[in-house]
């Protein structure tokens, strides 16, 4: 009895140097070295079973004299996963329902974060379509362990030594979510951004000269730190970026460099001797430069929901925005055409000198558009009342056609990110439970 039990565990041991997989009909043939180490859960755990009965766990049917597996799942599907696991690109299959990929990705260990950027979208526009905020392991019959291990990414699987840390490193830093490190890192980015702000203020008050020179050296510590901190960060995330010359064009990493970059300037030119105010050109570029540092609060769009999804909108939308600024350009040209011809051009003896030329006229048009109405500039002529009330009702109809479409976009984006964001605080739920 025991002798057959025994015979039982080598065969199920993969005593046989070749398994097949059967996935859909379609066939795979895989050393036992290659299905112990395989990158998909499911299949690397096929190595451990004992007996039948755990084979019948993971697969759904076993021929144990071909040694044969038998996985009653879409064939085309499995077919892209295969093609992640040789060359790490995941993407949606041509004519399949986002979801029903999405339920194959989780059968065999994989998760929405191994998909490409645009297949994540179109993954999280769908989820948003039904309602539905993520699919469950347990609504595709994975079991309990394999829920345990599907958060793991198959990336760090095939990553090793330096190339494994680099990207460890590139998601503590690019995806504050993603650890509790990288919050950290995050909220201590936040930090030194707010103070670096509240310094940037203080600095405009007009007793803040002589507070400077009574604090000088605890103004400069604080100054020097906050831009060691941030060159660090932005040195940092260039050296692990994948591609650098994707980093370099990344809009939120030109204004780092422009908003670090007058620090080392201005320590430059005090080096060179030239005086810290300055004089001249040079002392108004160094004031310009130095107001540039405003742009540290972009960096706030890293952190934030509300900011990411504000960026996003704007970044899809940008025909509609071009296609209302195009509305604006033409109703001005026009109406304060009009306006100066009423106010000022046909010389009724009511000469309005603040419509003295086009352009002077076209800055009562935008403001009479966005119903602001500053009241420095009005018409005075019957006529010219008559085209204000014209333009301000015109404005409206105008700048509410494309807001539509702005809105949508901007709801669908929000929804996006949520999810994005419910997906990564899920991840960092089971790294707190482990």
């Amino acid at each position: 009895m025991s002798c057959s039990y025994s015979s039982q565990i080598d065969t199920m041991k993969f005593g046989k140097s070749i398994c097949v997989l059967n996935v859909g009909g379609t066939r795979y043939a895989f050393t036992r070295d290659v299905i112990r180490d395989f990158p998909l859960r499911r299949v690397s755990r096929l190595h451990a079973c004992a007996t039948e009965k755990e084979v019948l766990e993971l697969c759904d049917d076993y021929d144990r004299d071909r040694n044969e597996f038998f996985f009653d799942r879409h064939a085309q599907a499995f077919v892209f996963i295969m093609l992640y696991v040789r060359y790490g690109t995941l993407r949606f299959v041509p004519g399949v329902c986002e979801l029903s990929f999405y339920t194959e990705m989780l059968y065999w260990g994989l998760e929405s974060a191994h998909l490409d950027s645009c297949c994540q979208k179109r993954l999280d526009d769908r989820m948003s379509e039904i309602g539905l905020d993520d699919l469950s392991e347990m609504d595709v019959g994975v079991s309990g362990d394999e829920c345990q291990s599907s958060g793991e990414p198959l990336q760090q699987t095939a990553l090793t030594g330096r190339a494994k840390w680099l990207e460890k490193m590139r998601k503590t830093f690019e995806e504050p979510n993603s650890s509790l490190f990288a919050q950290l890192l995050a909220s201590v980015s936040v930090i030194f951004v707010l103070v670096s702000m509240i310094m940037l203020c203080a600095s405009t008050l007009p007793d803040w000269d002589t507070a400077k020179r009574n604090i000088v050296e605890e103004h400069r510590i604080v100054e020097a730190v906050c831009i060691g901190w941030f060159t660090a960060e932005c040195s940092i995330r260039f050296l692990v970026a994948r591609s650098k010359w994707d980093f370099i064009r990344r809009p939120l990493n030109i204004i780092d460099v422009i908003a670090i970059a007058p620090y080392y300037v201005t320590m430059v030119m005090a080096q060179a001797g030239i005086p810290g105010a300055g004089l001249g050109v040079v002392g108004v570029i160094l004031r310009v430069l130095r107001m540039m540092r405003v742009f540290w609060l972009m960096k706030l769009a890293r952190h934030f929901l509300g900011l990411q999804t504000l960026g996003l909108t704007l970044t899809r939308c940008y025909r509609e925005l071009v296609m209302l600024m195009v509305f604006v350009f033409v109703a001005m040209a026009i109406y304060s055409a009009l306006a100066q011809l009423l106010e000022y051009g046909l010389d009724l003896g009511t000469q309005n000198p603040d419509y003295a030329s086009i352009p002077a006229a076209a800055w009562w048009v935008i403001i009479s558009m966005t119903t602001v109405g500053y009241g420095d500039v009005y018409p005075v002529t019957i006529g010219g009342r008559v085209l204000g009330g014209m333009c301000v009702v015109s404005g409206i109809v105008l700048l509410a056609l494309p807001i539509t479409f702005i809105y949508h976009s901007f709801v669908q984006c929000y929804h996006e990110l949520k999810l994005r964001s419910a997906r990564y605080a899920r991840n960092l739920s089971v790294e707190m439970l482990r």
